[in-house]
């Protein structure tokens, strides 16, 4: 099962590090990771995806919460919450017919053309990993798919529950 495990840690080297560690020593895949400087440039906020059942999860959480530079561990997946992803991706867009193709696909998907040349598109999408996938076969059903580049996922729970010190 995927899950979405936000971490609220030191702005410190070595802390994104030693967090990752955790994953890699005990065998665990990380899916995507995100993180940036909280409104306290003292903060970090990182948001990791990865699979697992609960235990392996919960096991997680725990490790990566006794680390000196973690301040909180929270599960997003247990709850309501806002996930996005943005993805760039340049598409081969060499015939008038294959142009149309792409830009009805992103207008469906309510992507955002960024650049056009002669021979590609450059696209911007935000939404959910799903949603960046299902983009991601419908343009290359339609077009080359010449590079593609993804943020990871970045959440916050929803309603009065928030991720502070």
């Amino acid at each position: 099962m995927k899950r979405i495990i936000s971490v609220l840690m030191e702005n410190a080297p070595g802390a994104l590090s030693r967090i990752v560690g955790v994953f890699s020593q005990r065998g665990y895949n990380v899916d995507s990771l995100c993180v940036a400087p909280t409104d306290d440039p003292s903060l970090s906020r990182l948001t990791i995806t990865t699979h697992g059942d609960d235990k392996v999860i919960e096991q997680i959480t725990k490790q990566v919460n006794k680390l000196i530079d973690v301040l909180k561990v929270v599960d997003l997946t247990e709850g309501a919450h806002v996930e996005r992803e943005l993805m760039l991706i340049k598409v081969a867009t060499r015939t008038d017919d294959i142009r149309a193709e792409v830009k009805r696909n992103s207008d469906i998907f309510r992507g955002r053309i960024l650049d056009v040349n002669g021979s590609n598109y450059t696209i911007e999408i935000t939404g959910t990993s799903d949603k960046l996938d299902a983009f991601a076969s419908s343009m290359a059903q339609c077009a080359e798919i010449i590079e593609s580049s993804r943020t990871g996922v970045c959440g916050l729970a929803r309603g009065e529950r928030a991720l502070r010190p």
